[in-house]
């Protein structure tokens, strides 16, 4: 690369690592840039000419939006150079919370990029996450070209079948779509501007990922004047999959950690601010909603708030991630079980199976599921040197072909997958075998009790059964646990172990996902958390945590031998 070139990569570095101390100084977090200015300016008029059908008397957006508005449009126009035809930001990631105006500000961006293109056949695609929420971005695009009398004669009429606008202009065709991921063939088109709505929801759509690849491979020519947007708001669930991978990788941009022709725009408080319930605090509400006392009402967010916190976990999630952008953590409602609500502040325990080894006197091991349409959960759980506090670690198996059954979980597993938690099995029986290694080691530390050790739904896994049996771990080191009601002691007793500090895990994604999928059903005196209640999602590494925990509250004792013994004798299995 020469030094010119070079230079001029440095010029459209997007990181932003001050951004905490803009947020909280009520400026937007934004990079400074050698935009070219009159593309910017251009685009600007355009944009803040275009009228809004949303609000009474259908001001303009000029007169409605915030600067930080006016900014993020000048630079997605003002980073392309018409001269040169070259685009040196080709990604957008926008995330704010609800209510200041995201959907409008949308669809006004698409119909800008639209009257400023010369490219013929272009496509300007806003891909929002449902059928309803389509209709409405397609609502906004007409009404904003039919209350905007400069530009009204430069379009078609909008057909609501296909919801399509035409650019009349019959030198350059092209033309607006609105697309619903959950009924539209959504796939990345080689000459369009694609912006996504709510990435949080479309990224749970099977062909997200795909789409996504489609889009940057059709953005990478040199001389493409297209970008990618995506507004959204945070996740109302712990973020999986495509989502969490996105946001990552904004995240990276913005902290200068990675370096991509990408900007973020975030707007998130800071951790130390977030921690013990801060952005709850009315004097941090307009740092992250930056169009409060325009399309956000204080009273409105007060009144959320105060129904939320009388409603439980479930609602103030939700507001939090909602209105505040804040990254919720497991605990998903009122039905769910009490663990949840403290799982995500108990994550010191062990990062690794050696370190639990390490850290731990005595050892449980609990197994569950394995069908080729299902998980295999495992968490081996330790007894802490010296403190007794419980330490928690878990992995989990599936078919390649659960990906394709379980759709709307496939974006979730392959998060898992990449962070080394879940194995997609190369062989029908390669979850048997790598337990039976795992537990083969676990043993031969000598940590793990002469009976009760390993713990398996009594109706389940006959192969892993069999196999233990042959390599000498049969019964009665291997023991059926009961199932419904015969796990109340441990459904019960985790969560005050958590709560009170006396169990850790290492913040494994999939053990929080599993965790947060369990829920609770009361029959009688008693509580179940069964498979049925969790429905499409998977809680296999939950009923492995319950196995091993019955057999923890038995008071185990070792075997004999002991770490160092083993690790002279044997390579420890990864």
């Amino acid at each position: 690369m020469s030094m010119l070139a070079l230079n001029q990569f440095d010029d459209w570095s997007t990181a932003v690592p001050n951004w905490a101390d803009l947020i909280l100084g009520g400026k937007p977090p934004l990079p400074v840039l050698p935009l070219h200015d009159a593309y910017a300016e251009k685009a600007l008029r355009i944009f803040k000419s275009l009228r809004n059908p949303d609000l009474d008397g259908f001001p303009t957006f000029g007169e409605t939006c915030d600067e930080w508005v006016f900014a993020l449009v000048r630079l997605i126009f003002g980073s392309y150079d018409p001269e040169l035809k070259k685009r040196y930001l080709r990604e957008f990631f926008v995330m704010i919370p609800k209510k200041n105006g995201k959907t409008a500000i949308a669809a006004a961006i698409i119909v800008t990029a639209c009257i400023l293109n010369t490219s013929p056949s272009a496509e300007f695609i806003l891909i929002a996450p449902s059928i309803k929420l389509a209709q409405l971005a397609f609502g906004t695009a007409s009404g904003i070209i039919e209350r905007t009398d400069r530009i009204r004669p430069l379009f078609s009429e909008p057909r609501e079948t296909t919801r399509t606008i035409k650019n009349l202009n019959p030198d350059i065709r092209s033309q607006i779509i609105i697309k619903a991921a959950d009924t539209d063939i959504v796939t990345g088109a080689k000459n369009a501007t694609i912006l996504v709505d709510e990435t949080h929801a479309f990224a749970t759509k099977p062909a997200a990922k795909g789409v996504f690849v489609e889009i940057r491979g059709a953005l990478s020519h040199p001389q493409n004047r297209h970008f990618l947007l995506q507004i959204t708001t945070q996740s109302k669930k712990p973020p999986t999959g495509v989502f969490k991978a996105e946001l990552k990788t904004a995240r990276r941009v913005r902290d200068g950690q990675l370096r991509r022709p990408m900007l973020a725009l975030i707007y998130e408080l800071p951790a130390d601010v977030v921690k013990d319930g801060g952005w709850k605090n009315e004097e941090t509400w307009h740092f992250v909603n930056p169009h409060i006392g325009r399309s956000v009402d204080y009273d409105f967010l007060r009144d959320a708030l105060e129904t939320a916190e009388d409603d439980g976990p479930e609602a103030l999630s939700l507001v939090a991630s909602q209105h505040f952008n804040v990254e919720i953590g497991t605990a998903q409602g009122d039905d769910g079980w009490r663990a949840q609500i403290y799982w995500d502040k108990a994550d010191t325990g062990p990062k690794t199976l050696d370190e639990l080894i390490e850290r731990s006197e005595v050892i449980t091991f609990g197994v569950d599921g394995g069908g080729d349409d299902d998980l295999c959960g495992a968490v081996a759980l330790g007894k802490e040197i010296d403190t007794g506090n419980l330490l928690a670690w878990c992995r989990a198996w599936c078919q390649p072909e659960v990906l394709k059954l379980r759709k709307s979980i496939a974006p979730a597993l392959e998060g898992f997958e990449k962070d080394g938690d879940l194995i997609i099995c190369k062989t029908p029986f390669q979850h048997v075998d790598d337990i039976v290694a795992i537990v083969t080691m676990l043993h031969e530390t000598g940590k793990m009790p002469e009976e009760n050790a390993v713990g398996v739904d009594i109706a389940g896994l006959p192969e892993l059964q069999n196999e233990l049996d042959l390599a000498g771990l049969g019964q009665p080191f291997l023991t059926g646990v009961g199932q419904g009601w015969q796990l109340q002691a441990s459904i019960k007793s985790i969560p005050l172990r958590l709560k009170s500090g006396i169990m850790r895990h290492g913040g494994q994604p999939l053990f929080a996902w599993s965790v947060g999928n369990s829920k609770v059903e009361l029959k009688r005196s008693n509580q179940y958390i069964t498979k049925e209640l969790a429905g499409a999602a998977k809680i296999d590494v939950v009923a492995g945590l319950l196995n091993a925990s019955q057999l923890m509250l038995q008071n185990p004792v070792p075997s004999g031998g002991g770490l160092d013994d083993f690790l002279a004798n044997v390579v420890v299995v990864a």
